[in-house]
């Protein structure tokens, strides 16, 4: 199966790190593609640039759609877009917050997340509620660092994103941790052995769910609100304008 996997901002090291981290998890039968947004801002830290990526995002989807691709992890915490991005593939698509948040109530029956800024915090809560997880969720914390910050000062992002799990756990009583950014998907395995919880990058955890789903032979539903976009061929050029492999 062919899956992609789409980072929608632009930062070439980000995309190389999800690539690392996520390709020795992959089934021998998945072909990996993972992609980022040339066009969209550096990083995602808020609901302007949110906004910002999509069109390159879109964009990316139709690209892979025409591609041929079978599934889409859509990799930035903040899940942009996914709804739009359902409408135009004909497979799954994840985005890396949902798959986390199925994943951690799978495993724990209670969890916390950690983020980047404190501007994310009311984003991802909304999430948290949009997915049913509210009563499982502890709390959405902050380790007060740039996305940025993830490459160019990865020991001190690090041992913030440490200190802060440290307090969840502590304060928190969760059973699970969630990374709240693509970003720190290379500190999962790390984590997990040091913190004696289950730590939980979304990346992985979205590249696990969409191989299930394909391999189940299921489809996007085309009977409603996830139905191929009125005036599809207006949707994105399909040319990927942007969209550049790690």
């Amino acid at each position: 199966m062919d899956i992609a996997v789409i980072n929608p901002n632009s930062s070439a090291a980000m995309t190389a790190r999800i690539a690392q981290s996520i390709s020795r998890y992959k089934a021998p039968a998945t072909h990996l593609r993972v992609l980022r947004v040339e066009t969209a801002p550096i990083s995602i830290q808020g609901h302007f640039d949110e906004a910002a990526c999509l069109p390159g995002l879109l964009d990316a989807v139709t690209q892979q759609e025409r591609l041929g691709v079978d599934g889409i992890v859509v990799a930035c915490f903040d899940d942009p877009g996914v709804g739009a991005c359902r409408e135009i593939a004909t497979g799954p698509v994840i985005g890396i917050c949902e798959a986390a948040v199925v994943f951690a109530k799978t495993v724990a029956a209670n969890f916390s997340i950690v983020t980047t800024l404190p501007r994310s915090v009311p984003i991802v809560e909304e999430l948290v509620v949009k997915y049913g997880a509210e009563r499982q969720c502890r709390q959405v914390r902050a380790a007060d660092i740039p996305v940025i910050s993830l490459e160019e000062d990865p020991d001190r992002a690090r041992k913030a994103v440490r200190s802060e799990i440290e307090k969840a756990i502590a304060q928190d009583r969760c059973e699970a941790i969630i990374l709240g950014c693509a970003g720190m998907s290379d500190l999962a395995e790390e984590l997990t052995r040091t913190c004696g919880r289950p730590v939980i990058d979304g990346c992985v955890a979205g590249l696990k769910m969409i191989e299930g789903i394909v391999g189940a032979g299921i489809v996007t539903s085309k009977a409603g609100a996830f139905d191929y976009p009125i005036g599809r061929e207006l949707v994105g050029s399909g040319a990927g304008r942007g969209c550049v492999p790690a």
